[in-house]
């Protein structure tokens, strides 16, 4: 079944891009599936039109965080058909592990997930692909590539097309015609026909909306309260595959403070990641902060931040004329007698 799926997703991969298509949003809620078991490549708002043989700068800001490559991640402005095949890959993986296998919440935590994943490049890629945000994530120390470590539990050909997919150098990726050739498919057991998949109830948006409705009256009607009841329900209901809300891209003002940030100071060190073996749990939650969330603790600076150097700027001081204080006196009893008609005077002298 994961053969059929993955085939008919490279399949419409393929004809995408030979086509000058990049879809630049591959993910599971983006796969839509009918009765017949047919898959079809939806939502291609993010899409493009791209031209191998031209260079055209393209925007990074692309592919939700999930299933976003690392070249995005890095501010790559350049690049192909590999952007739609790492999430080709992050979906095979998710596919046979029943689960996302990078769900970072921020930027950076994701960038971590995939180097200690995946591995950290290498010192050739960094200076073959100058990447704009190359000195703000380049990890200090490098990382292994632990896939076949991670997933032991997959099949070997399964495993070879999820490296292939998930290479950090977007060259290594090779095309989807290319995995559609790979010994995945050539295999047995061999994809079964798109029929014979298995059929789940309808999960449009529309569809759990007139589910919540329908087990709202039923609970009014039996007089339970409303408890936990709902949220089981609309739990229940939830597409397996659907992505939660944190794996869509960052805030655009969390956007902007990086980049405010990162222009900033052209000196900024080098991003420290935690050692392999802890997690980097790092940044705020999408959409929330450390201030509303008691629960939440901050991670430790030392291990995983961006350091920037700051100067102190001098404390401005006053440099207006002085006045005398005992002149302000003398003046204001010397007017004494013409305060009905004049207003008083409001010198002061101030002394920062």
């Amino acid at each position: 079944q994961v053969k059929c799926y993955m085939n008919q997703l490279l399949s419409g991969l393929e004809h995408c891009h030979d086509r000058g298509v990049l879809h630049r949003d591959i993910k599971g809620s983006n796969l839509l599936l009918d009765n017949n078991g047919m898959l079809k490549i939806a939502d291609f708002g993010l899409a493009s039109f791209f031209d191998p043989s031209r260079k055209q700068p393209m925007t990074s800001r692309v592919v939700t965080l999930w299933y976003r490559p690392p070249e995005l991640l890095l501010g790559a402005t350049d690049y192909g058909v590999g952007v739609d095949l790492w999430s080709a890959g992050c979906i095979l993986a998710e596919l046979l592990a029943g689960r996302p296998i990078m769900p970072g919440r921020t930027e950076v935590e994701q960038l971590h997930k995939i180097f200690k994943l995946c591995g950290s490049p290498t010192e050739e890629y960094w200076k073959k692909s100058k990447l704009p945000h190359a000195t703000i994530f380049k990890p200090q120390q490098p990382y292994k590539r632990r896939i076949t470590d991670t997933f032991k539990d997959f099949p070997q050909s399964a495993l070879r097309l999820i490296e292939t997919l998930l290479a950090i150098d977007p060259a290594d990726r090779l095309t989807a015609s290319s995995a559609l050739r790979s010994d995945f498919f050539t295999t047995e057991p061999y994809a079964c026909e798109p029929s014979s998949l298995p059929k789940y109830p309808p999960s449009k948006e529309m569809d759990a909306k007139r589910r919540d409705e329908e087990a709202r009256r039923s609970r009014a009607a039996g007089g339970r309260p409303n408890g936990d009841g709902a949220s089981k329900a609309r739990t229940r209901d939830r597409p397996r595959g659907a992505a939660a809300p944190e794996a869509n891209a960052e805030l655009q003002v969390n956007i902007d403070k990086r980049r405010i940030a990162s222009h900033a100071n052209a000196k900024s060190k080098s991003e420290k990641f935690p050692p392999p073996h802890q997690d980097g749990a790092v940044g705020f939650p999408l959409g929330s902060s450390n201030q509303m969330d008691p629960l939440y603790e901050p991670p430790d600076p030392t291990s995983f931040s961006t350091v920037f150097s700051h100067e102190k700027s001098s404390v401005p001081t006053w440099s207006g004329p002085l006045v005398n204080s005992s002149a302000v006196g003398n003046q204001k009893r010397k007017h004494k007698s013409s305060r009905s008609s004049k207003q008083p005077s409001t010198a002061r002298a101030r002394c920062i």
